[in-house]
């Protein structure tokens, strides 16, 4: 399956800094779609990664849907189900847990500017996010493919870093 069999709303999910930013934009920049980064709706901007409001969540979510195209990318399952709805296809990442946990070290100690990245915000090493990427995260890949799957939307899985290398090659895009 190529990228151009997903449509014009794909939903890229996976587990923390498994490079789901990284994707959307490369994917935004080659196709003129607008990349959805669910992190910055979930947290305030100017803060230390601090979650807004439910319902405010729920409604950003909400409105950035009923655009007619977009790269959505983030989890957040309480909102599955009206992503799902409208998407026309996913990718669906699976980065092996100790390339994640590096990721999110390495972005927290130099990553500035990075894709996906909240709004006047510095990243800091955070003992529940490394007990979340080790521990709690890395189980929820089988449940995103059987939702996925019970919604009949077109996936893209990649699971290993050379099979997203080879992906970025294979559609043309940068990182």
């Amino acid at each position: 399956m190529r990228l151009a069999d997903l449509g014009s709303r794909i939903c890229i999910m996976g587990p923390s800094n498994s490079g789901k930013s990284t994707l959307a934009t490369a994917i935004g920049r080659a196709s003129g779609l607008p990349a959805i980064h669910l992190d910055q709706l979930f947290h305030l901007p100017h803060t230390d990664w601090r979650p807004r409001p439910v319902a405010e969540f729920i409604a950003l979510h909400d409105a950035a849907l009923a655009g007619a195209n977009w790269i959505m990318e983030g989890n957040y399952s309480r909102c599955m189900p009206q992503r799902f709805a409208r998407a026309t296809g996913a990718i669906l990442l699976n980065a092996a847990t100790s390339l994640s946990l590096l990721r999110y070290l390495r972005r927290s100690w130099f990553g500035r500017g990075r894709p996906g990245g909240l709004e006047g915000a510095q990243d800091s090493v955070k003992w529940e996010m490394i007990r979340y990427i080790a521990v709690t995260g890395r189980n929820n890949h089988r449940r995103y493919q059987a939702l996925l799957e019970s919604y009949g939307i077109p996936t893209i899985e990649l699971s290993t870093a050379g099979e997203i290398a080879r992906f970025y090659q294979s559609e043309g895009l940068s990182r």
